[in-house]
């Protein structure tokens, strides 16, 4: 294998950045990932906790407006709700903004990318009021501490997270058998949604070694985790099926009504060998290409079984293989990669970011991911966006792109560059003749910077 800086920097990290030296070795990057999260320290957002609090008085702040509907304080009700609802709207954005900056300024681009990877991984979003802002804390709390620690304490993270008990219905799964249901007397809601999506889409994999009856029994396990407004998480033993579950040929949950067994449950899950072959895929995917090479696949599934599921020794083995380095450019940028990347190249001075205000943050970011067809923090399922290419390469999908490219860099930068040597600190050695004439003979300095940020080279890692 032969490192290359500038293409560890696009295919692993963020993009190339005039203002920043791309990492020398796969240990520096490794190295950096392991350390201090500087990034999350310089462009803060909020933590889920203090999300789920706002969450807990926006609820109150509705169930108040529809109390004293049709009575003289209603007014003053709805104008407190109204505030409230627009102010959670601007966190939102803003911290979209604060996600953007740690892109655009980070030296731990790894960390910045595996992020975004893992919170696809893991998908869950808000159906309704305030939790409809609590992707990004969602991520912040559960995902993003996790991403160099082991996978099962990952998985546990995110399952126990308020936020994907609510998305997949949990809180409301009940054990047919458990004291609840006896005291209702009547049929209980088992919900099938959490161990479905913990089996499919974060283990085991679509075609993993696993029936309806481990989903069933998984199902079962998992009643008893909810969560309520005061504390978050919970684990309600009235809600747990009582006796054992056999999932995948072990028996777990003897006792009943415990935590301890729905998380040795979700451990083994977490090392089983076809798990490995699931997440090596993805991550090999994700990283290189829609058609992985199949050693590079197996390599890392390896390196997955041996260490038990500890992240930084899995992507160390995805970082060693020749596969990983091939030198074209195969990926194509998901919507949000491609403008945060865009803002890294320019570079992006982040105090001009942080003064745009809602209407200016929705203009020039959330609206035109919309059109490129990712909305942020709103993926159309559990499985989260499509690591397809063909999913991007779509004629209002580039259209898109271009529109953005022409207008958004000149209200981002005082001064943008000159496009030469834009295209030469972007795309490096990528800066293929084509592009350079390009670049050259526009017009306009905007008409350049453009040009580079639409060239295949750019839009793809």
């Amino acid at each position: 294998m032969r490192f290359d800086p500038e293409l560890a920097e696009i295919r692993f990290g963020c993009g190339l950045s005039p203002r920043l030296a791309p990492p020398q070795s796969p240990e520096a990057m490794l190295q950096r990932l392991t350390g201090a999260d500087e990034m999350a320290r310089a462009y803060p957002v909020q933590d889920f906790d203090a999300a789920f609090a706002d969450s807990v008085t926006f609820q109150a702040l509705a169930r108040e407006r529809r109390k004293l509907r049709g009575q003289p304080e209603y007014e003053a009700a709805d104008a407190r709700y109204r505030t409230f609802r627009q102010q959670k709207r601007t966190d939102r954005l803003q911290n979209f903004a604060q996600r953007v900056l740690r892109y655009a300024d980070t030296s731990d681009g790894l960390r910045e990318r595996l992020t975004l990877f893992w919170s696809d991984h893991f998908t869950a979003k808000g159906r309704r009021g305030a939790f409809r802002h609590l992707a990004t804390p969602y991520a912040e709390t559960a995902i993003r501490p996790h991403v160099a620690g082991r996978f099962e304490d990952l998985l546990i993270a995110v399952v126990t997270s308020p936020l994907m008990l609510h998305y997949l219905d949990q809180k409301s799964s009940v054990g047919p058998n458990s004291p609840v249901a006896q005291r209702r007397k009547r049929s209980a809601g088992l919900n099938e949604n959490l161990a479905r999506e913990v089996l499919e889409l974060h283990t085991l994999g679509v075609d993993g070694p696993y029936s309806q009856t481990d989903v069933r029994q998984l199902a079962e396990l998992f009643t008893g985790l909810s969560f309520n407004r005061k504390e978050g998480f919970n684990f309600r033993p009235g809600l747990a099926e009582p006796g054992s579950e056999q999932v995948l040929g072990r028996s777990y949950g003897a006792e009943k009504g415990r935590l301890e067994p729905v998380l040795q449950a979700m451990r083994d899950l977490a090392r089983h060998p076809a798990t490995a072959r699931h997440i090596a895929r993805k991550l090999a995917v994700h990283f290189t290409s829609d058609q992985p090479d199949a050693d590079l696949v197996e390599h890392v599934a390896e390196r997955f079984r041996q260490s038990g599921g500890y992240l930084p020794d899995v992507y160390a083995a995805l970082l060693e293989h020749p596969a990983a380095w091939a030198s074209e450019l195969r990926n194509v940028k998901p919507p949000f990669d491609f403008v945060a990347s865009a803002c890294r190249a320019l570079p992006v001075d982040a105090d001009r970011v942080t003064r745009l205000k809602r209407g200016q943050l929705n203009r020039i970011f959330a609206a035109p991911l919309t059109l490129m067809g990712q909305k942020w923090e709103d993926p159309a399922g559990p499985d989260g966006w499509s690591e397809d290419d063909a999913a991007w390469i779509t004629p209002q999908g580039l259209s898109a792109r271009l529109r953005w490219a022409f207008a958004a860099p000149q209200r981002l930068v005082a001064d943008l560059p000159d496009p030469r040597r834009f295209a030469g600190t972007t795309l490096g050695s990528f800066a293929d003749g084509k592009v350079l004439f390009a670049a050259s003979a526009a017009e306009t300095r905007a008409e350049g910077v453009a040009l580079v940020l639409s060239a295949p080279a750019f839009q793809r890692r």
